[in-house]
């Protein structure tokens, strides 16, 4: 009995010990939820508002240019997916690299070459444990991205954009809520105008200074630099969030645990007694 005694007792350390670990995770992750979440709401009107310049120029011109104008005949596609550089986040790394492979096999299935561009260290040992082709990947800032981070990200997939890719999409985790992070993907270029939203009757008087494809040439770095920080910073929120409820998961586990140990800890010593009294 006293074998089993040391035995609960010592896994009730144990499990203390990692509790401690995940309250702290936890607390650290509801702490830079908030900044998260406030970073997002700064830069998301931006990104809104470039996007519909460059629709205007788009909808207003005849200008055909490669930021807005389909490729006739498109033969390779990018794809940027954004996940965590840690784990500890229940399955928001997992649930965009899944949905990833569902974008590159739609793509495929349009006879198309892919490309894929990583940011996190997770899904960069996901790529590289299988033997998949990666073009490109960046770590070490995914929960807190600068908009340096995002620059460098941009003009590597403008660079490839303007030369042999014709299509970039990027799959990252949208934050909706602290219970609900969704993944989704979005075409980034060539730029989807939706001709339903284009309004009738009388039109708004556009000017373009000094042309419109100078215009789009001009706009075309901004756009994809705001669209893909936009990105991290809605990712770098999810992670935050992913990783406080998984945490807290964790933590309420631990103490059932630690109860349920000292339960049978108690028991264990109860009959220890009653041997020892039987034994007198």
């Amino acid at each position: 009995m006293g074998a089993q005694l040391r035995i609960y007792r010592r896994r009730i350390r144990s499990v203390k010990a990692t509790k401690k670990i995940t309250k702290a995770m936890e607390l650290i992750s509801a702490s830079r939820i908030v900044k998260a979440q406030q970073r997002v709401a700064a830069s998301s009107p931006y990104a809104n508002e470039l996007t519909n310049a460059v629709t205007a120029v788009a909808m207003y011109s005849n200008t055909n240019h490669a930021l807005t104008t389909p490729s006739d005949s498109p033969r390779r596609a990018a794809v940027l997916i954004i996940t965590a550089d840690r784990g500890m986040a229940g399955a928001y790394s997992n649930a965009a690299i899944k949905e990833g492979d569902l974008v590159i096999q739609s793509i495929r299935e349009r006879n198309l070459a892919t490309d894929v561009y990583l940011i996190g260290r997770k899904a960069v040992n996901f790529y590289k444990f299988r033997n998949r082709n990666i073009v490109g990947s960046w770590t070490g800032f995914s929960d807190n991205p600068t908009f340096e981070n995002a620059r460098e990200v941009a003009v590597a997939l403008t660079n490839e954009f303007l030369g042999e890719i014709d299509e970039i999409h990027i799959v990252f985790t949208t934050f909706k809520s602290m219970i609900t992070q969704e993944p989704v993907t979005a075409q980034m270029l060539p730029l989807q105008v939706d001709a339903a939203a284009k309004p009738t009757g009388l039109l708004p008087a556009y000017e373009f200074e000094p042309n419109p494809a100078e215009v789009l040439d001009s706009l075309l770095p901004r756009y994809v630099e705001a669209r893909v920080f936009n990105a991290m910073l809605q990712s770098a929120a999810s992670e935050h969030a992913a990783r406080r409820r998984a945490m807290k998961s964790a933590t309420d586990n631990a103490d059932e645990l630690i109860k349920t140990l000292t339960r049978l800890a108690n028991a264990a010593r109860q009959a220890e007694i009653t041997q020892e009294i039987s034994e007198i």
